[in-house]
């Protein structure tokens, strides 16, 4: 990236600064969202700022959403990178402020925008899938009442880290993590589903997950395909025994996981390539996202 975006403008990327005042930088006080253009434009924005917004107001960080404005931002930084689609980071940090714990709301927010080229994703991910490795770390419970996508993202750094130690981790297999109580929680970078005798689960928020912009939208897509969709608290045996499994983000999409492991025992999810209900639901996803 040459060129980044920094309160509304856009900058060399080397001049792209906050002050090391800025409680983002102290604290970890700021939330960020990530998605993908189509066509070159943002997909699900206003739903991503909207989540932005809500997360803002808990935290005391002025900010009233407009997607008109932050897609012509996007717009200007991508034309500056030389990018026709890209994977875009919209972040908003406190803002620079005292030393210590402030009582009251944040005045003076930063606003940072990155956009790189979207990373490239084989044809046959579609039907191969990848693997999925259950990990020993835990997912820590949430900031409040629901998780943030905020700043402090150590809990996902230092599974990344476990994910590396395995066997796995060379063929790109997303690392999952349980709650403390051992029922299904999220991918490092992903949330889950899986399919069992033709309904679709998915673990409940209550688990501490982030809730997804995608997952929301497959969720709704599923529903619209006269599917059952469950949400709610499941062992790690229920998802290893499942029919299908699949895992979605804002810039992978939908992805198949046709192999799962539980440190070095690996087994099969159905016959091994992409299900049914998986591919429907990625085809009903591609349609929604370009428009059609």
């Amino acid at each position: 990236m040459n060129y980044i975006g920094v309160n509304g403008g856009v900058v060399d990327a080397a001049d792209a600064v906050v002050s090391v005042r800025d409680h983002g930088f102290l604290y970890g006080i700021g939330l960020f969202e990530t998605f993908r253009t189509y066509g070159g434009r943002p997909f699900l924005l206003e739903r991503h700022l909207q989540r932005m917004a809500e997360g803002c107001r808990q935290l005391g960080i002025p900010y009233e959403p407009d997607t008109a404005a932050l897609t012509d931002w996007a717009r200007k930084l991508m034309k500056r990178n030389g990018l026709q689609e890209a994977y875009v980071r919209f972040t908003i940090t406190a803002g620079e402020d005292a030393l210590g714990l402030p009582m009251g709301d944040y005045m003076h927010p930063n606003q940072v925008l990155f956009a790189k080229a979207l990373p490239q994703r084989p044809a046959e991910l579609d039907t191969n899938g990848k693997e999925l490795q259950l990990l020993k770390l835990r997912r820590n419970t949430p900031e409040g009442k629901v998780r943030f996508k905020s700043l402090h993202y150590m809990n996902n750094i230092l599974a990344k880290r476990e994910l590396s130690l395995y066997t796995s981790a060379a063929r790109g297999a997303e690392g999952l993590m349980l709650t403390e109580r051992g029922e299904v929680a999220e991918g490092i970078v992903s949330n889950v589903f899986f399919v069992k005798e033709g309904r679709l689960f998915t673990p409940d928020e209550s688990t501490g997950i982030l809730p997804g912009i995608t997952r929301e939208m497959v969720m709704a897509l599923a529903r619209s395909e006269g599917l059952e969709v469950e949400t709610g608290l499941y062992p790690w045996e229920m998802l290893s025994t499942a029919d299908e499994v699949f895992l979605t983000n804002s810039i992978q999409e939908i992805v198949p996981v046709t192999i799962i492991w539980k440190e070095s025992e690996r087994r099969a999810v159905g016959s091994g390539t992409a299900g049914p209900i998986t591919s429907l639901l990625l085809k009903k996803y591609r349609q929604k996202a370009g428009g059609e």
